[in-house]
């Protein structure tokens, strides 16, 4: 059984008449019926009742015309494979997002992305932005967001945000409260950074800009992963980074004065990017960016 005696079957089976159907088809109908005649041999059953008007299905052609014609569409479907691939309706992107400092965009760029594209399979990797980086260069990540520090001349990128650096507070900690912190405030308080090699750029980015507000850091290795801000939350340490990290119901955020900025950005090996990727970039894009509020440039320390 081929393909074209599936739609040979359904022509007719629509047209009511092998004359019609023949004609649609462009093909001769005694050629037409000797088909028919071979895919009822091959099934074992009788496909249509003729008369001399035309023809009706049986029972069997009823299941038949059903079956027919969602094969018939399946195959469509793989037909356009390699076209959906090439115009990026279809296809799989891995990227890594890191997890101190965090971009609160992302969820909406994605779920964006998720609705103009649902046949294009996404998978997260969240850690140290070193990390990302390593995985990107080394092709085990599609493209990664990251703070703007990790830009480097093998990287293609798009700016896609910006966000503020902010005081994470625990709830029984002596600054924990609402409003603006003044950078005087934290002088001699404990930060806690990644202390973890992969977050080396962070742990830096904290301490220049800690140093830039004039203050002198003293910095706490915070616990692996999930436990990083354990101590912040036990109200024991401060941290600095970005809103979207404080996911903790016992950690506050305070906006640092002077506002201090820290961007973000899309990055993917340089060259040109398959089609799924390159359908991401674009919605990276289109997605406003927000506007830098004033205060302290947006820092970019050697990653």
């Amino acid at each position: 059984m081929e393909l074209r005696h599936l739609r040979y079957f359904v022509a007719i089976a629509e047209e009511r008449s092998f004359t019609r159907a023949a004609e649609r088809l462009w093909i001769a109908q005694p050629g037409l019926s000797t088909q028919i005649r071979r895919l009822e041999h091959e099934l074992g059953v009788c496909l249509f009742e003729r008369h001399s008007r035309g023809v009706d299905l049986t029972a069997a052609g009823e299941l038949f015309l059903e079956r027919a014609r969602a094969a018939l569409a399946a195959a469509e479907v793989a037909r356009c494979t390699g076209g959906d691939l090439q115009s990026g309706v279809l296809g799989s992107v891995r990227l890594g997002l890191s997890t101190a400092p965090r971009w609160q965009g992302t969820s909406v760029l994605l779920a964006a992305f998720a609705r103009s594209r649902p046949a294009v399979e996404v998978s997260v990797l969240e850690s140290y932005g070193g990390s990302l980086v390593r995985d990107l260069r080394d092709g085990r990540l599609d493209a990664v967001i990251v703070p703007s520090i990790f830009a480097a001349s093998d990287f293609r990128g798009v700016e896609v945000g910006h966000e503020p650096w902010t005081v994470l507070v625990g709830a029984r900690h002596k600054l924990a409260g609402e409003g603006p912190l003044g950078a005087r405030e934290l002088q001699g308080e404990e930060i806690v950074v990644t202390g973890h090699r992969d977050g080396g750029a962070y742990d830096r980015a904290v301490a220049d800009t800690l140093t830039g507000l004039g203050l002198s850091p003293v910095l706490r290795p915070g616990g692996p992963g999930p436990a990083l801000l354990a101590d912040v939350a036990g109200g024991d340490a401060l941290a600095l980074s970005t809103v979207a990290c404080a996911v903790d119901p016992n950690i506050t955020t305070r906006t640092l004065e002077p506002v201090s900025m820290i961007g973000f950005q899309l990055l993917w090996q340089a060259g040109t990017p398959d089609a799924a990727l390159a359908e991401l970039i674009r919605a990276a894009e289109q997605q406003t960016v927000p506007t830098r509020p004033t205060g302290r440039p947006v820092l970019r320390a050697v990653a």
